[in-house]
């Protein structure tokens, strides 16, 4: 998948199919507007194009409002490059792009990439106050010289998936709810950095995470996670919280990872939630704390059959 930051170049591709949104989370109704898109792409022998912002509109019209994202930018970009877009063009969404009325965003897409169709989903908006939305892209697209598809909402069981219903699913702490939803483990994808290194004299080294508050996250307590290092998967048990068996000042996620020892400090990685093993706990030593540690260790490799 290419990843282009800017508009310049865009009109080299090939009858351009271009799937317009935010997709925060890359949920299952994202993944299928993205795949839709992918499909008319492929029928007439076009380009799949994710058009999306680095930000989160909401960061620059109304900073207050921003919801907590649910992916970071890496994991977002892995995820659309797993089902299939030819290219990622990811810009930065600014006040000046704010103030563009719906027929200029048109008329953007129309002088930059020249699609031959464009697909959303069903609460897709754009231009000024989102006042461009389905019915009016579908109205106008002839006129700019496109076709147009506004894809059904996606459900599960009756209820329509949405990255605002995940994230409350996040918040609370409904993992198995929240992985349905997105068609995968919720993921948290952040850079390794120093700890106290009481992990290593327990004989459980942890690859330590700073937690990003403008991300959502699951609630304090212990997980069983599969963890992506160098692009290589592992199972592991992640802890989120203070730890306050030792009294950390700062929330954050701690994963001890099965079967590897290598330095990664600074590096990215990917920690995958597949189930709960316990809330955070504050132990009377570092001895109870090992012996816990133990036991979560034998409980996850019983889950993962390691």
């Amino acid at each position: 998948m290419e990843i282009i930051k800017k508009f310049a170049g865009l009109k080299k591709y090939l009858r351009p199919v271009v799937a317009l949104g935010m997709f925060d989370g890359v949920h299952l109704g994202h993944a299928a507007v993205i795949r839709h898109a992918i499909d008319i792409a492929k029928k007439i022998s076009g380009t799949s194009i994710v058009f999306t912002f680095s930000n989160h509109p909401l960061t620059i019209i109304a900073p207050e409002d921003a919801p907590l994202m649910i992916g970071s930018k890496n994991l977002r970009r892995e995820i659309f490059s797993d089902i299939g877009v030819d290219v990622l063009l990811e810009i930065p969404f600014t006040k000046e792009f704010s103030r563009k009325s719906p027929e200029e965003f048109l008329q953007l897409l129309q002088e930059k990439i020249s699609p031959a169709f464009v697909v959303t989903g069903p609460n897709y908006t754009f231009g000024r106050f989102g006042r461009g939305n389905g019915r009016l892209l579908l109205r106008e697209a002839e006129n700019f010289g496109f076709k147009a598809e506004v894809c059904q909402a996606f459900t599960v069981e009756r209820k329509i998936v949405s990255s605002t219903r995940i994230r409350a699913l996040i918040a609370a702490g409904d993992l198995i709810s929240a992985n349905e939803l997105l068609g995968r483990n919720f993921t948290y994808a952040g850079e390794v950095v120093n700890g106290d290194r009481r992990g290593r004299k327990l004989g459980f080294p942890t690859a330590n995470i700073e937690l990003d508050d403008r991300r959502a996250m699951l609630p304090n307590g212990a997980y069983i996670v599969r963890v992506k290092v160098r692009g290589k998967n592992f199972n592991g048990i992640a802890n989120i919280g203070d730890n306050p068996t030792f009294k950390v000042a700062r929330r954050r996620l701690e994963v001890f990872i099965d079967d590897f020892s290598a330095n990664i400090y600074g590096e990215e990685i990917f920690v995958s939630f597949v189930s709960k093993l316990r809330d955070e706990k504050k132990f009377s030593s570092a001895e109870e704390l090992k012996a816990q540690l133990n036991e979560d260790l034998r409980v996850m490799r019983n889950v993962t059959g390691d």
